[in-house]
């Protein structure tokens, strides 16, 4: 690929000079969480050493500094997502307290007895348990969109679930377990056709692709930082003005109201409403640089040198390590491999791979029901990003050829 030079890249993330059990460390485990270059580091620092001062709350020059740089954030997030406004931008912790905030505050006001939710069998666990919480409470149906054997929405089937009851759809725009792409803007039109908003979990999506929220016509869209290069404890979520507008508050303290008194409260407008108390502030301002870093990179330069790593590995494990299974086969997929070796344990293939530097996840991946349309307990996951190279892709195919002759 021209122009991509993952060696220069490489320098820029520090974490990836280490060694572990003497082994130069290859890090593999990238859907869980990406490293973090010095950029986004030195901006943290930057902050903590000279613009420390709660944000929108101070008259004095660092609270008004610190405001201005999470503002600036708000405005880049907009940008990078191609939001109307950024009153469209809430800050959240991460993927999981957007779905929560969406699941509660929209879902508890839109979801009655009797009406019913669209999700897929390839869900987290962020975008199941919220909604079931709110079920369970309000006594409406579940309806789940299974998944082809290559690991695909059966598409039939989702068309053939609404009925004049469904009032939300909630579906991952990525699949953290299969790669899969869902087709989202597919899935957003069939449903808006039905009269039914959608809330898309892009946790997966955002640091492997463009994402334009007006061009797929979204409703919500989730992600988070920590695996876009980005501070942990930091997520984002996009909303529809008007449908933001309509919903009420999903927290309540400082910084989200209008005025209190003991009789009545009034609330802020957008997106303040829905950021209640101190934001990380610091995060927030990292955040800004974790996107410029992705958009000097290029997204799509990325991408293309993450399918490349993927195309080349899956082949060499189907070539070289019969006994492999890998779960997920679609076109398009994102830079993951889900795998099990026949005669052994996911956790003991991932420990032994630990040994010889190579961090890859291993478990259920926060996918439970996924696991057991698969029928599987779990599986070992090694996932690609920007800085990983085909020496580490050799590295893991020849490590886990060792580890096979050890297991099987």
């Amino acid at each position: 690929m021209k122009n991509y030079d993952v060696d220069l890249i490489r320098r820029d993330f520090p974490i990836l000079e280490r060694k572990i059990y003497r082994h130069p460390l290859v890090y593999l485990d990238n859907t869980a969480t990406s490293q973090t270059p010095q950029c986004v580091v030195d901006s943290i620092v930057n902050s903590y050493t000279t613009t420390k001062a709660n944000v929108h709350r101070g008259v004095h020059t660092l609270s008004q500094e610190a405001t201005e740089l999470m503002e600036a954030s708000r405005k880049r997030v907009r940008d990078f997502i191609n939001a109307s406004s950024p009153e469209e931008i809430i800050f959240t912790r991460g993927t999981t307290e957007s779905l929560n905030l969406v699941a509660s505050s929209f879902g508890g006001q839109r979801l009655e007895k009797g009406d019913e939710l669209i999700l897929t069998e390839m869900e987290h666990h962020a975008n199941i348990v919220p909604w079931q919480l709110l079920r369970d409470r309000t006594d409406f149906e579940i309806k789940v969109v299974p998944i082809k054997a290559d690991g695909s929405l059966d598409m039939d089937v989702f068309k053939s679930l609404f009925t004049d009851r469904t009032r939300i759809v909630s579906v991952a725009h990525a699949s953290n377990v299969l790669g899969t792409v869902n087709p989202i803007a597919e899935i957003i039109a069939e449903s808006h056709r039905h009269g039914v908003p959608v809330v898309v979990d892009g946790a997966q999506a955002v640091p492997h692709m463009k994402v334009d929220v007006r061009s797929i016509d979204a409703d919500f869209y989730a992600f988070s930082a920590h695996k876009m290069y980005g501070p942990s404890g930091i997520g984002v979520l996009y909303g529809r003005k008007e449908l933001l507008e309509s919903m009420p508050p999903y927290q309540g303290g400082g910084e989200m109201i209008a005025s209190v008194s003991f009789e009545r409260t009034t609330f802020a407008e957008l997106p303040y409403k829905f950021e209640a108390g101190t934001p990380d502030f610091v995060g927030l301002a990292a955040l800004h640089s974790a996107i410029d870093y992705l958009d000097r990179t290029g997204i799509d330069a990325i991408a293309e040198h993450e399918h490349e790593l993927l195309q080349y590995t899956t082949a060499r494990l189907v070539d070289e390590i019969p006994e492999i299974e890998i779960y997920g086969t679609t076109p398009g997929k994102c830079a993951i491999i889900s795998f099990n070796i026949k005669g052994a344990h996911h956790y003991d293939v991932g420990m032994l791979l630990d040994k010889l530097g190579i961090a890859v996840r291993t478990g259920h991946h926060c996918a439970q029901p996924l696991m057991h349309a698969l029928g599987v307990e779990g599986t070992v996951r090694a996932s690609f990003a920007a800085y990983n190279t085909k020496a580490e892709a050799d590295a893991f195919v020849d490590g886990l050829k060792r580890v096979v002759s050890m297991l099987v």
